[in-house]
């Protein structure tokens, strides 16, 4: 016999507000190969012209990826795939990537980053370097996105600092200046608002002034996000999942993004000139749980294709 009990509860959905269908309206979401097989139309789940992002993880093979770029571009949605420069080995094999994916998948957009490996498999290290070759613009990509960091990133900056993190930007605020493409900052996912909008406004006023597209975590188990928070160096935002994973009441329930998303949307609401754009969702719980989480909270805005 068990000495607690516990009865999982799920959390009464709250009614739609204005403020977060417009917060929530043009959101992009982030998939992989293998969570996209599991999809049998995602017209069934995401609105019309929602960007979708596809991770490439080490390993994954490139004609992969550009069979999945082909499905999702099938099935009506703009795909930016990622080009991690440091599993790219050379000049060639990135004009490769370029031209298959722009030859079978109508490819246009490109979110660069450095990626998840510590040792470079070639001549890249660095997002930077993938733009400085010209072959994006070369090639007409219309956007080209790089990584953003409201937390900082200890991979970058092992001290603790952000002194590499806001280099980086600067340079990519340059570039932003001279490429024809639009750009914006795809931000690693966090859990508290408040952290986010001091990075968002710092960057304003150290005259950064690319769009954001801030990361948010989908609806997941607790135990899932602590995990993949960990692994990805998020910083103060961690102990809103700690307290929650404090709290036995909320313990069994699954972690959704309503007090987070709630909070940036009002900041929005008061502040039209806020430099956060859009909400760009990694749906560590499951493509359709976070979609079904958007289409509950987002009102007109995330209705389906083939609602």
């Amino acid at each position: 016999m068990a000495l607690l009990n516990f009865k999982k509860k799920t959390e009464t959905p709250k009614p739609v507000t204005p403020e977060v269908e417009a917060f929530l309206k043009g959101y992009s979401i982030e998939i992989m190969p293998r969570t996209a097989s599991k999809v049998e139309d995602f017209r069934d789940l995401l609105p019309a012209g929602t960007r979708v992002y596809i991770a490439h993880i080490e390993g994954t093979p490139i004609e992969e990826m550009v069979a999945t770029a082909k499905r999702v571009n099938a099935e009506g949605f703009p795909v930016m795939p990622h080009f991690p420069a440091r599993i790219i080995k050379d000049k060639a094999t990135l004009e490769n990537w370029i031209a298959m994916y722009q030859g079978e998948a109508d490819v246009k957009q490109a979110l660069m980053l450095a990626g998840g490996v510590a040792q470079p498999h070639g001549d890249f290290h660095s997002s930077m370097q993938l733009l400085e070759t010209g072959l994006f613009d070369k090639a007409g990509f219309t956007h080209l996105h790089v990584a953003g960091h409201p937390e900082g990133n200890k991979d970058i900056d092992p001290d603790g600092s952000t002194k590499l993190v806001d280099e980086a930007l600067r340079w990519k605020q340059k570039f932003s200046e001279t490429t024809d493409a639009k750009m914006a900052l795809a931000t690693q996912f966090a859990f508290d608002a408040k952290p986010i909008i001091a990075w968002a406004d710092g960057l304003k006023q150290a005259g950064i002034d690319i769009p954001v597209h801030i990361g948010i975590a989908g609806p997941a188990k607790l135990q899932t996000l602590i995990k993949f928070a960990i692994a990805c160096g998020v910083g103060p935002s961690l102990k809103v999942l700690q307290k929650r994973a404090m709290d036995v009441s909320k313990l069994l329930l699954p972690y959704t993004p309503n007090d987070v998303i709630t909070e940036l949307a009002a900041h929005k609401a008061a502040n039209p000139d806020f430099n956060i754009e859009q909400v760009h969702f990694f749906p560590l719980g499951g493509i359709k749980t976070n979609a079904t989480w958007a289409i509950e909270n987002g009102g007109a805005s995330t209705a389906p294709v083939n609602a």
